[in-house]
């Protein structure tokens, strides 16, 4: 199988030597997402809730770039600054999965990249339901 770099605008471009995803076949996997809003280095809020939610929001742009959608995703790993800070991030995560939710793991970490409180990875699958890119079926 092939491997596909997928990049979309839609989220914060790479700062390293890596690609927003990689899709091979009908699998595609995330890098670590930040609360980064995209065209900027500036994080949508201090706060774990408000990176939480721009997290998941560039998420779901790559996802759709490589033609899936949130309720494709399978797996994800969460990395906190602080775990305290864990129902806070497990509030926001639950209103972009309220069905069937990916299986995860959650973890604390000494640090995170400029700073962040917290950071998403993602394994989903393609589900390419329309030539244009676009995942009719999961449309809300």
């Amino acid at each position: 199988m092939e491997k596909q770099i997928v990049q979309t605008s839609n989220a914060p471009a790479a700062v390293g030597p890596y690609s927003q995803a990689v899709r091979v076949g009908d699998w595609i996997f995330t890098a670590g997402q930040l609360g980064l809003v995209p065209g900027t280095k500036e994080f949508a809020g201090p706060d774990v809730e408000s990176q939480t939610r721009q997290v998941l929001e560039n998420i779901r742009a790559i996802l759709e770039a490589a033609g899936s959608c949130l309720r494709h995703v399978v797996k994800t790993t969460v990395f906190l600054q602080d775990m305290g800070e864990f129902g806070r991030m497990n509030g926001v995560y639950a209103e972009f999965f309220p069905e069937d939710p990916p299986a995860r793991s959650t973890v604390q970490v000494a640090a995170l990249p400029m700073g962040a409180r917290v950071e998403i990875e993602a394994v989903a699958v393609a589900c390419d339901c329309d030539p244009s890119g676009r995942c009719p079926c999961c449309e809300e």
